[in-house]
């Protein structure tokens, strides 16, 4: 009985002298750095606080860590100031400024967008993002944030990080500068404007009295049918895109004489190496002008389905769903262009753009609906016509216009670009 107590303690001895060898194992990222003790600044009452010693290891990424993964994670909401999606690209002044943020620290930016504050707080928490790049109420906003950053308004708000993540707040404060909020203005203004489309501003009229209205109309004509539409409103639009401009190209990237997105080039087949060329731009707009007609199937007539699909053509066929959406949810028309001209109108609104039928968010809607009605009046006045009117009934077009869908004319020509 002796002899087996003696061999319990040895047994003891050997699993305490065991425990006491074993290092401890350094907990690591994802990405292979080791996570140490961070130190915060209580601050979340707006106040400078002492630095303290986290409790627990932070979820958020540090900056080191940032740059490793090779992306920023922007949280925010949508709206006009903040983030909204402008032809493929993102925009908002919020949005911009985290944009040079990301490119000063050498990566790239994804937005995550948030219906609320308290979503983006949340997910800040959660780990699901890495900055919340919209100025916060510093003395109201509740939850583990550190405010550092943008701050536009005399530290009343400010952007957050993750109470803990030090180093990105360190860095977001040494690399603002309140003059950037004038400087990233003023950049949106001209991204926004028409200068910033490189182009050479041609006649929209090549000879009047012959009724030849530019060098492409043999183009517009030969791929009126496919775009099924009458080939002078095809002209119309592309004067609106380019002033009838080849070499035209936009900051966006939209080149040619239609403004093709690279995008929309390669999911239409259209080499970028040719983008410019006059043909294969006008086919390639002429066959997107129909995948957008069809993606409003709905619209029975096809005078108003071509009004939708010029619009989508511009703002992005999920926003004029969005608007569509609206007027249904009010009673109204979806399926008519007067009505839905004016819900596009309203998507810059935040009532509107923030409400659960609305999918997509904030719209430039004024610049959309005077895209639509700038090429109508151009369309009026190269069809010899004083404008177009909403009394148009059944499937005409217009006076100097096809009526219906198109009628393909017997073509004796190679159609180098039929799609």
């Amino acid at each position: 009985m002796k002899n087996k107590g003696y061999l319990y303690a040895l047994y003891a001895l050997f699993l305490l002298a065991a425990c006491a060898d074993k290092k401890p194992q350094q907990e690591l990222t994802p990405w292979g750095t080791p996570v140490g003790e961070m130190e915060y600044a209580d601050n979340s009452d707006g106040a400078d606080g002492d630095e303290k010693k986290s409790a627990s290891t932070s979820k958020g990424l540090s900056l080191e860590d940032i740059q490793a993964n090779g992306e920023l994670i922007m949280l925010t909401v949508n709206g006009p100031t903040t983030y909204y999606d402008y032809h493929s690209h993102g925009m908002g002044l919020q949005y911009l400024l985290c944009e040079k943020f990301a490119q000063q620290i050498g990566v790239s930016l994804r937005v995550e967008e948030c219906k609320d504050t308290a979503e983006m707080v949340r997910k800040l928490e959660k780990g699901e993002g890495d900055v919340i790049a919209v100025p916060l109420p510093r003395k109201q906003t509740r939850g583990n944030l550190l405010f550092c950053g943008v701050t536009p308004d005399s530290t009343r708000t400010q952007w957050a990080v993750l109470n803990g993540n030090k180093s990105l707040a360190d860095t977001l404060n040494g690399w603002f500068k309140p003059k950037l909020i004038a400087q990233v203005k003023q950049e949106e203004s001209w991204l926004l404007s028409s200068a910033s489309v490189r182009r050479h501003v041609y006649s929209p009229f090549l000879n009047r009295s012959k009724g030849v209205i530019s060098r492409y109309d043999h183009l517009f004509q030969r791929y009126s049918g496919t775009a099924r539409m009458d080939w002078r409103l095809m002209a119309a639009q592309c004067y609106q895109e380019s002033c009838f401009d080849p070499n035209a190209k936009s900051w966006a990237g939209a080149c040619g004489l239609m403004q093709i997105m690279p995008g929309t080039a390669a999911h239409l087949g259209l080499p970028m190496s040719m983008i410019h060329e006059p043909e294969a731009n006008v086919a390639a707009a002429a066959r997107y002008m129909a995948e957008l007609q069809g993606h409003f199937s709905d619209v029975g007539d096809p005078f108003q389905r071509m009004l939708f699909a010029l619009a989508s053509y511009n703002g992005g066929h999920f926003h004029i769903r969005d608007a569509m959406a609206l007027a249904r949810k009010h009673g109204q028309n979806p399926h008519n262009w007067g009505v839905i001209r004016d819900y596009i109108l309203r998507l810059s609104q935040p009532t509107y753009y923030t409400d659960p039928v609305v999918k997509h968010g904030y719209m430039r809607g004024t610049e959309t609906v005077n895209y639509v009605d700038r090429i109508r009046a151009r369309w009026g006045e190269y069809s010899g016509s004083s404008g177009f009117h909403e009394s148009f009934r059944g499937s005409g077009m217009g006076s100097g216009s096809f009526h219906g869908a198109p009628v393909k004319s017997k073509r004796h020509y190679q159609n180098k670009y039929h799609i």
